[in-house]
């Protein structure tokens, strides 16, 4: 079945303590594996440590922002092949045309559904990690 997200890690990168309750909560439901980070800075040393399947990076956060940060990932070369997907509260076209500028995979408007979230990561994490067969 394609819904097993079992183990897959997934990294939450938002300001907002209630974004990263409610996406944690959705994606544990789901078997992920959750790490969460407040801004660009704590994630970047988590991403090393920890290499996420996918990542949601919101924009608007303090220090280094979403865009800075998607940025920084897709430049760094092994990290430039893991999906990000932008979160935001704006669903400007200017913002997602930005996002697209940095490397974004995809942008996801707040508030977000389970659906929304879990068809992120069956859109953009390749199948074979999806099911835990990692050979």
């Amino acid at each position: 079945m394609n819904n097993n997200f079992e183990n897959l890690k997934v990294m939450v990168i938002d300001d907002s303590k209630t974004i990263r309750r409610t996406a944690e909560t959705l994606l544990k439901k789901a078997g992920c594996s959750v790490v969460t980070a407040t801004d660009g800075f704590d994630a970047l040393s988590k991403i090393a440590d920890t290499h996420p399947s996918i990542i949601f990076v919101d924009i608007m956060m303090p220090r280094l922002d979403g865009y800075q940060t998607c940025a920084l990932i897709k430049n760094n070369s092994s990290f430039k092949s893991t999906p990000v997907i932008m979160l935001s509260s704006k669903d400007g076209l200017f913002d997602k045309a930005k996002g697209r500028i940095v490397g974004s995979d995809q942008y996801l408007t707040k508030p977000f559904s389970k659906e929304e979230l879990l068809g992120a990561i069956r859109d953009h994490v390749k199948t074979d990690e999806l099911t835990g067969s990692n050979g």
